[in-house]
């Protein structure tokens, strides 16, 4: 089951996470959760931005809500094992890779806004999907189990952001989503300052976490 959810993931993005990002993360587990609860939120602050401006997009507000009410319920997962493990939600600079991607939107008009929206959306659903499902196999029992337990979830989350993408475009994106596909693995596989959860390759096995 397990392998046919990650099958599109695989073929969808353009790399696969370096084994250095699993060595840091296993050593930054604190950081790593802490991370994971801010991308769960932001996951359903951006859903409900869509739903917010796209008004007139009766899908989008459907898929968006269902997405928000997820990654939310993620969220509070998320806090609770942080609670459970005594770790302190604090504040966390941001990692490269979402703005990384966004700073490529196109601005011509709404549609073209709107399209690259969902696709980015669509790369950091299916990068979390991949990276749950790389790590859960070095986590303790209960992290490997609620992190294999998100994996159909957020698999569907990639497929409908691409579906819609497809739908509104109204012709062929491919080129477009395979040009966000490179820039997301460049994003992935170059030296990074900071370990986050999407970040790229840690340039020291060992992290504060600032």
């Amino acid at each position: 089951m397990t392998q046919a959810l990650l099958a599109p993931i695989y073929d969808f993005l353009h790399c696969e996470t370096p084994a250095i990002w699993v060595d840091v993360a296993l050593e930054n587990q604190t950081v790593m959760l802490i991370d994971h609860a801010n991308c769960e939120k932001k996951a359903a602050a951006t859903a409900m931005s869509l739903m917010t401006k796209y008004l007139e997009r009766t899908e989008l507000l459907f898929c968006a809500a269902r997405l928000a009410r997820e990654e939310l319920h993620h969220f509070e997962q998320v806090v609770e094992i942080m609670q459970k493990r005594n770790i302190t939600y604090t504040q966390l600079s941001p990692s490269r890779y979402a703005s990384g991607m966004i700073k490529h939107t196109r601005h011509h008009d709404d549609l073209n806004i709107l399209v690259d929206r969902l696709i980015i959306g669509a790369y950091i659903e299916a990068r979390s999907c991949e990276r749950f499902a790389k790590i859960a196999p070095h986590l303790d029992e209960t992290l490997s189990r609620f992190y294999t337990s998100l994996l159909r979830s957020e698999s569907r989350h990639f497929a409908d952001y691409l579906a819609l993408a497809e739908q509104y475009a109204g012709t062929d994106i491919r080129e477009r989503v395979e040009e966000f596909g490179r820039i997301e693995a460049e994003l992935i596989l170059t030296p990074d300052e900071q370990f986050r959860f999407h970040s790229g390759v840690p340039v020291t096995l060992h992290t504060s976490g600032c």
